[in-house]
């Protein structure tokens, strides 16, 4: 059927062209020109045909060539931080690094040596000598043994900062008392006797020594104040000790 439609479309198409044309062309030719509608007395025009259906999809074409590249475009916003992530392996051990600079100096430390040297010692015997050393003969601490009771002289055998106390009771008579270093005098005191009392008196100080440095107690003067005084329950004592030795 639609075989057909197409010759009746095909004969119309013919009928309706013109049949009397001459064209000249190069040379003197010419060509005849199929005849006109005006010749046929019976033409009519043919019924419109249907539209065809639509052919099949053509294949893809080539890819085109590469465009230029276009310029770089502003940063975009920061995203929001995403998650921590888990803990990655431990990585292998690197190289080991050049040493650096060496440090300042620090401050001299201890050496591992302590140094110990102390003594504490009383009267036994109210008799005491004007103008030379106490001799005090009761040892309640002498284990450097640098304290000579026969002589009543502290020697001293480390260079440093030592501590001397001594304390007096005072019974009879008046008591003054200096405590010297090497042959003077560097520190006094001086107790008046109340009678029918036994009185107190002591004294203190900070020297620094040398090696074979002395230090002792003496009654000063001619006698007339040595009321120092010891029994079974009163006593007298001279204590000295090192706080610490010099480092130089």
């Amino acid at each position: 059927m639609l075989l057909l439609v197409l010759l009746l479309q095909a004969v119309l198409l013919l009928l309706a062209l013109p049949n009397h044309a001459e064209v000249t062309m190069a040379e003197g030719s010419e060509v005849l020109l199929p005849p006109s509608k005006e010749t046929c007395a019976g033409w009519m025009a043919g019924i419109p045909g249907h539209p065809g259906h639509n052919g099949t999809p053509g294949r893809d074409g080539r890819d085109g060539a590469a465009g230029e590249k276009g310029e770089k475009g502003d940063a975009g916003l920061l995203g929001p931080k995403g998650e921590t992530g888990d803990v990655g392996v431990t990585g292998a051990e690197g190289p080991r690094g050049f040493p650096g600079i060496p440090g300042r100096k620090g401050e001299p430390g201890e050496g591992a040596y302590v140094y110990r040297s102390a003594f504490s010692v009383g009267l036994e015997t109210r008799v005491t000598v004007p103008s030379v050393p106490i001799r005090f003969t009761k040892i309640f601490y002498n284990q450097q043994n640098h304290y000579d009771s026969s002589t009543g002289k502290f020697y001293c055998n480390i260079p440093g900062v030592y501590y001397f106390s001594y304390h007096i009771t005072v019974y009879m008579k008046d008591v003054k008392v200096s405590l010297f270093k090497k042959d003077k005098a560097v520190l006094f005191t001086y107790d008046q006797y109340q009678e029918k009392n036994v009185d107190q008196a002591s004294g203190s100080v900070l020297l620094h020594l040398e090696v074979g440095d002395q230090v002792w107690l003496q009654v000063y003067g001619d006698g007339d104040n040595n009321g120092l005084y010891a029994d079974n329950v009163n006593d007298s004592t001279f204590t000295g000790f090192l706080l610490y030795h010099d480092t130089n």
